[in-house]
């Protein structure tokens, strides 16, 4: 696998970088030590053009080369997630019911590393932009980022992403020419009923039958109303209600996420579940609210980009290694506010077997962060030439 040579050399102090991230995790937009950190590393490294405090916590950074030419933006995301880690390693999290459990840790590392190539030898013919933001798993970061205005401030043509993909083999690529990312919205249904005694439910309005019948309704959009070639899912993932065995209450309530690749395909489910809402409200007699919230939005990548970005990879690891068709995953990325902005790619790196992402047990694999960094390195040099 060529790596880059000097990139190599940067595997402990990498490791290094990763671990302390590792074990000092920091939620949604309060990234304060991890930005920090950041700016501490990109300062060593000489570079001096830092904008920071862009979504509270984030930053961006500017690399020079020694030409003129367009401006390449590369994104990685600082922020954990509220688990608590699992493994006892020397570099477990420091923050109890906090921890990477996304890899975040590592895509920030890889960027450093890439960041520290690219200001030692700026072969290449335009500016980088370092993209350093907070907020990727909850609040949408790169959309507050976009809303500040960073694409047309730093004047970013392209903006490129990684994130690392446990399952997949260490080195391997895996993206497409079109959507990568579904679509993420939840939605909050409000029933309210008549209450009364479990022994008398035809003194009442149950919002309990009324729960578990729209429950299945709401299924019925995937097997009855949607393409069968046309992916979405639809999760029921929390009912709430009742406080005694023998009483019926008065309210309920149902919360769940949808999943879809098209906005097409995202209107029809928000639809059906409105009319089945109101279907139900009319047959039961009761009061139905429905509270649909848009998420991210579908990670779509640009052809010509993803032809790039999947040529570059394949320099990086090996046409074998690199998948250019893989299929879109029903997961979300809020990359996808980058990309309604400039136009650009996202890909998935494989680490090698181990938990899945979300979990516990998971961590990042150390191995990657030099693949990572040499990828994000090629990209800038071929993007941007000297010649």
């Amino acid at each position: 696998m060529p790596i880059i040579n000097q990139i190599a050399d940067y595997y402990e102090e990498m490791k290094e970088w990763r671990r302390h991230l590792h074990a000092n995790p920091e939620l949604g937009f309060e990234c304060y030590n991890t930005s920090g950190f950041v700016i501490q590393k990109l300062k060593e490294f000489g570079i001096d053009k830092i904008y920071t405090g862009i979504a509270k916590t984030g930053l961006v950074a500017i690399i020079n080369g020694k030409k003129k030419g367009k401006t390449i933006g590369l994104r990685a995301d600082m922020d954990a997630l509220p688990l608590k880690e699992e493994i006892d390693h020397n570099y477990k999290s420091k923050v109890d019911g906090v921890m990477h459990a996304c890899g975040h840790d590592g895509h920030t590392t890889m960027l450093l590393g890439a960041a520290k190539y690219l200001v030692d030898t700026k072969n290449f013919a335009g500016q980088v932009a370092l993209i350093f933001q907070p907020a990727e798993e909850k609040g949408g970061g790169a959309a507050e980022m976009c809303k500040e205005g960073i694409m047309d401030k730093f004047s970013i043509d392209e903006v490129y992403g990684i994130h690392t993909l446990p399952g997949s083999p260490l080195g391997k690529f895996e993206t497409n020419s079109n959507t990568v990312f579904a679509a993420s919205d939840d939605f909050l249904i409000n029933i309210t009923g008549n209450g009364g005694h479990g022994a008398y439910p035809e003194q009442t309005v149950d919002p309990v039958m009324i729960a578990t019948q729209i429950t299945q309704g709401i299924q019925s959009i995937t097997a009855r109303n949607i393409n069968a070639l046309k992916p979405v899912v639809i999760s029921v993932t929390q009912i709430h209600t009742g406080t005694a065995y023998n009483i019926i209450p008065e309210t309920a309530s149902i919360n769940g996420t949808v999943r879809t690749l098209t906005e097409e395909t995202q209107e029809l489910v928000k639809q059906r579940m409105t009319e089945i809402c109101n279907g139900y409200s009319l047959a039961f007699k009761g009061k139905i609210e429905l509270i649909y919230n848009y998420g991210y939005p579908a990670t779509i990548n640009y052809e010509k980009e993803a032809a790039f970005a999947i040529e570059v990879a394949e320099e990086i690891s090996g046409k074998k290694n690199v998948d250019g068709n893989a299929m879109p995953d029903m997961g979300a990325e809020d990359f996808s506010f980058m990309l309604h902005e400039r136009p650009g790619a996202f890909l998935n790196l494989g680490q090698g077997n181990g938990p899945g992402v979300h979990n516990t047990k998971f961590d990042f694999n150390d191995e990657l962060s030099p693949i990572g960094a040499s990828f994000f390195v090629k990209l800038i040099e071929k993007g941007l030439p000297l010649n």
